[in-house]
Parts: C-alpha cells; sequence; structure tokens
C-alpha cells in the first residue's frame, strides 16, 4: 500500500455527496499550468488516501465512485465541475507515480466551441403544396443542431426535399447515393447505417457489421461536401442500435466541437435527425411509400427520390462559447526502448447536467459505466506499471469530447505527443459492466489486427475466451475513441466485458446489456451504486493490464490483418520511419 502527501493538497470536494454547485464556464484566458499542482488551488479535488499497486476491486470502486459524484456534475467538457474531473485524473496519474506526457504537463489544452440552440426562435419548418410552412415539435419529431460556429442567425427557404437513400459515397464499395445528383442547397434525408444492415447475409458492404459508412458523423460531413443545405437522419431504433431518447437527450442542449479553422462553413446549414413516424407521415404527403423506398435503398443502383410537393425551411439562432477543454496525458517510460510506446485511452467525459420539466428530477447524467469505469481501469492499471520496468513505454490517454462525436481523441491523433507511428498498439477501455466474472470477453471489431492474438493468450491463463462481437450492426468499433487511433493507422484493440457470467450464463449478461441500454446509457440513471460487484471488472482489467505489459515487454509490432481497412495507412507511416 502506498500513501501520498500530495493529496493533502487538495480541499474542499469530500468523496462522495456534499451540495450543490452551479454549472459555469472556464474561462477563455485559463493558463495551463506546468504542473497539476500549480492548478490545484483552484480545483479542490478528492484523490484516494492511498491505493494498492494491485489490481483490486476496491481501488476500481474508489476510482468509479469519485468520477462518478454529483460535484463533477456529470464530467461536462468546459464547464468548471467537468474540467475539475480531468484536473483530478491529471493529480491521480501524478500522485500513483506517472510522469507527465503532454510537453512537461499532465493536461493538453483542447480548444472547444459550445453552441446552445435557441429554441424559442429556432425550427425546421416543413410546408406541403399550397399549405402554409408547420414547424417540426424539436423533441417529439426532430433534434436540429448545427455545427456552424457563429451567433448569427442561420436560414434557408424552399429547400427541396431529397431522399438520398443512406447518404453514401464509397468507391471500394461501388457505391454512390449521389451520383449525378446535385443537392446544392436541398435538403437532403437519410437512412442511418449501412445497406449491409438491410442484408447481412449478403455480400453488401460488410454484411451485419456496419462500416465507417454508417456511421451519422460521416453522413452528415458527407452531405456537407456535398452542397446541401440541411441533412436530416431518420431515425430507427434497431440499424442505430439506440433508442430517441438517446437521440433526444444527446443532441439537445449545449454541443461542442473543436475549435475549427473554417469554423465550419463546410457543413450543412442544419443538421439532425427525426423519427420514423414523423418520416413515414412526411412522406406519404408527398405520395412516397417509406418502406418501399427504404427497401430500394439497400439495392446497388438506387436513385435518391424527390419529395414533391415538400419544401423545407429552416432557421438557426444559437448562443457560441469558446471554452477549453483538456486531454490528460501520463507516461510511464521504457527502459530499453522508450520510444516504442504501448497506449491505453479511455474518455472521461459525459453528458454533463441537462435541464428538465419536472423540479424533482435528477438532472445529473453522471456516467458511472460511461466512462468513470475506463478512466478508473486505465488509472488502476498505470498504477500496477508504474513500478514493473518496463522496456517499452506505457502511455496512458484519459481523453475528453468523446460524446461529442470522439473530439478529444481526434484532436489528440492530429496533434499527439509521441509520434504516432512509434505507438506499437492500443487498447481502448470504454465502459465495463458490473456484471461479476465471465468466461469470455467481448472484442469489438473482432478479426481487424493481431492484437487479438495476444489478448486471447491473456485470457487463456484466466480460462477465458475472446467473443466477437455480437451487435456488430450496430458499428461500436467506430464509435468509441480508439477510432481516431485506427484511422491514423495505429493498431487498437477495444475488448469489453463479457456476456457468458459464471453466475446465470450468457442470459444474464445479455439482459444487463439489454437493460442498461434500455434505462441507463446517456441517462442520469447511469449511477455508481454501492452494491456493485466488481469482481467481473477487476477480473478484466486485469486482462487488460497482462496484456499491455506482455506488449511493453516484447519487441514485436502486430498490425492490422491483410484485408483492414487500416492496413495500409499504418504500412506507409511505418515505411516512413
Amino acid at each position: 500500500m502506498r500513501s501520498f502527501v500530495f493529496a493533502s493538497l487538495f480541499f474542499g470536494l469530500a468523496a462522495c455527496g456534499g451540495s450543490e454547485t452551479t454549472v459555469e464556464p472556464v474561462n477563455d484566458d485559463t493558463s495551463i499550468a506546468s504542473t497539476v499542482e500549480e492548478q490545484a488551488p483552484k480545483y479542490p479535488l478528492p484523490l484516494p488516501e492511498e491505493t494498492s499497486a494491485d489490481i483490486s476491486g476496491d481501488d476500481l470502486a474508489a476510482r468509479i465512485k469519485r468520477l462518478a459524484d454529483d460535484r463533477f456534475e456529470g464530467r461536462g467538457p468546459g464547464t468548471k465541475a467537468g474540467e475539475a474531473a480531468a484536473f483530478w485524473i491529471a493529480a491521480e496519474m501524478e500522485r500513483i507515480g506517472l510522469q507527465p506526457g503532454a510537453d512537461g504537463s499532465f493536461l493538453q489544452p483542447v480548444g472547444m466551441v459550445e453552441l446552445t440552440l435557441d429554441e424559442e426562435t429556432s425550427g425546421l419548418f416543413i410546408a406541403s403544396g399550397d399549405g402554409p410552412p408547420r414547424q417540426t415539435a424539436l423533441g417529439r419529431d426532430a433534434v436540429i443542431w448545427t455545427k456552424r460556429q457563429t451567433t448569427k442567425p442561420l436560414s434557408y427557404e424552399n429547400s427541396d426535399l431529397v431522399f438520398v437513400g443512406y447518404g453514401i459515397v464509397a468507391p471500394e464499395y461501388d457505391w454512390d447515393d449521389y451520383d449525378g445528383l446535385d443537392v446544392e442547397g436541398k435538403t437532403v434525408v437519410m437512412l442511418i447505417n449501412d445497406p449491409g444492415f438491410a442484408n447481412p447475409d449478403g455480400d453488401l458492404f460488410n454484411g451485419a457489421a456496419m462500416t465507417y459508412y454508417g456511421r451519422w458523423t460521416y453522413k452528415l460531413e458527407e452531405a456537407g461536401r456535398q452542397g446541401a443545405a440541411g441533412a436530416i437522419i431518420i431515425h430507427e431504433t434497431a440499424p442505430a442500435s439506440y433508442g430517441w431518447d438517446v437521440v433526444e437527450s444527446s443532441w439537445s442542449g449545449p454541443q461542442a466541437d473543436l475549435v475549427r479553422a473554417n469554423a465550419g462553413r463546410d457543413r450543412a446549414l442544419l443538421e439532425g435527425w427525426m423519427t420514423a413516424d414523423f418520416a413515414n407521415k412526411l412522406f406519404a404527403k408527398a405520395g412516397v411509400d417509406f418502406d418501399e423506398v427504404k427497401a430500394l435503398a439497400a439495392k446497388p443502383g438506387f436513385t435518391p427520390v424527390s419529395l414533391d410537393g415538400l419544401n423545407a425551411s429552416a432557421r438557426i439562432e444559437q448562443s457560441q462559447r469558446t471554452l477549453e477543454s483538456h486531454n490528460v496525458v501520463g507516461m510511464i517510460p521504457g527502459t530499453t526502448r522508450p520510444d516504442e510506446y504501448v497506449l491505453y485511452v479511455a474518455h472521461w467525459d459525459h453528458i454533463g447536467i441537462k435541464p428538465s420539466p419536472d423540479p424533482d428530477a435528477d438532472t445529473i447524467y453522471n456516467g458511472a459505466v460511461d466512462n468513470a469505469t475506463g478512466t478508473a481501469a486505465i488509472l488502476d492499471i498505470a498504477e500496477a506499471m508504474v513500478d514493473d520496468e518496463l522496456e517499452r513505454s506505457a502511455l496512458f490517454i484519459a481523453v475528453t469530447l468523446e460524446e461529442s462525436g470522439l473530439l478529444g481523441s481526434a484532436h489528440y491523433a492530429e496533434t499527439p505527443t509521441v509520434p504516432l507511428s512509434n505507438i506499437v498498439g492500443g487498447i481502448n477501455v470504454d465502459a465495463l459492466n458490473p456484471t461479476g466474472p465471465s468466461r469470455d470477453m467481448i472484442v469489438v471489431g473482432y478479426g481487424s489486427s493481431e492484437l487479438e492474438e495476444l489478448l486471447a493468450e491473456q485470457l487463456a491463463a484466466q480460462e477465458r475466451v475472446i467473443t466477437p462481437d455480437p451487435h456488430p450492426e450496430a458499428g461500436y468499433f467506430y464509435r468509441s475513441d480508439h477510432a481516431s487511433f485506427a484511422k491514423k493507422g495505429v493498431p487498437m484493440l477495444y475488448a469489453n466485458s463479457g456476456t457468458d457470467l459464471l453466475r446465470g450464463g450468457t442470459a444474464a449478461g445479455e439482459a444487463f446489456a439489454s437493460l442498461y441500454a434500455a434505462e441507463r446509457y446517456h441517462q442520469p440513471a447511469d449511477e455508481y451504486d454501492e452494491t456493485w460487484d466488481m469482481s467481473g471488472i477487476e477480473q478484466n482489467v486485469i486482462a487488460l493490464y497482462e496484456f499491455g505489459r506482455a506488449l511493453a515487454q516484447s519487441s514485436s509490432w502486430p498490425n492490422w490483418y491483410e484485408d483492414n481497412e487500416f492496413r495500409a495507412i499504418r504500412d506507409a507511416s511505418r515505411s516512413e520511419e
């Protein structure tokens, strides 16, 4: 056991409970101190008095409990309470003996813009025939926003509506939903996921497994590249893999983006989602059968469908704040090959606070599973590794703005503190379930890289096996921070809790996962519970520790498999060494 005097520097915020605080922006002129200690007086933080060098459920629980504390107010990036969580992580990295990994600091600044829609003066209006435009009900029928970073009112009128199928341009799959179509100034409406979802046993795209083209982020970016004035995705629970309540909670209220050199002018003026029910009614007014054109959209040679007789108008008014968030970076220098790195990454942020019309409602989205568990895991692994005398260096990054579209990891990938080509491989830890021990561990995006073989060896020591992602259609491989590194060629592994539980088998594991998705994911109910069984999380973290340690002590350079989309990028980056 080890205790540190450094913990006494942090005061005022107890380990749990306490009075409410007000969410305030971090001042634009906030300076980043060279050490955590210099900044500590501004951010009173609770640190454990002592933790074990061994990975333990007790230590993991202590860190999860603190990160999910109400006084971090849901860890909203750019808020005073949210950034306190980042400083807490930095202080904890320093306490357990890591070295700063961001140019002499634990903190890598991430410039962000917070945009908040004025729902009273903003709206999407649909006109049918000669009738007057009717406003969609925000929240009930649609959710809208803009990525353009301005406070000037934005608007367009009488924009033709066009259904562009999946809204995909993918040369490698011989697919172009915009082929021969000029959407300049029009409002495009599209399906979520990709054609493989509707053809799970066929040869379109990657079959049941979602490709990056199925992601909402890609679709909206592509609509902007095509010159669309508006871009709206039709929500359906199965292909999206989450319900409308997640859309409403995630894309309403303040929305974050990185500071962009072009201020988002390359994006459609209006972006958003609409419910499938609303889309059905909309298509019917244009004399179009939604189910019929949806089926056609999943077949090669699909022709976009104009929703004749309908047009859209939009008005966006919003406030804007330029804020600063932080990635938190710590490292353990290698003894013989310090310029080669094994990476652990987890996102520390969550949704923050969302207002509710119910004065008695819980408005804090604590994100205990998502992702206090992952952040606690990499801290526990770091503490276990700090005295291991690793041959290669170990890099630990707690990234911000994951919930806003993997923005913190994207920022790091664009401005890395070490050469990305020198990262041997990495593991992303995002949302570990407190379900007790399991016979397996799920690998999301299974079949991607040789890192899976190393994990299989570590699991075998625990008499466990890898289970391939049971829901490849959900596209989870593109929905967490490892994707930002993968797109730069870095071999990454996304391993998660298994579902074949020692107590209850797969029925119990799948029941927990379903309940979490339905009732807690991106909801205030994702809170730490003292009754959690931490033994399964402990089991998983030990496996991930052994995985990283084995990689750090080896001389191998695992790669993506030959047919993987990131293999060529990795090969090119390594050839430049």
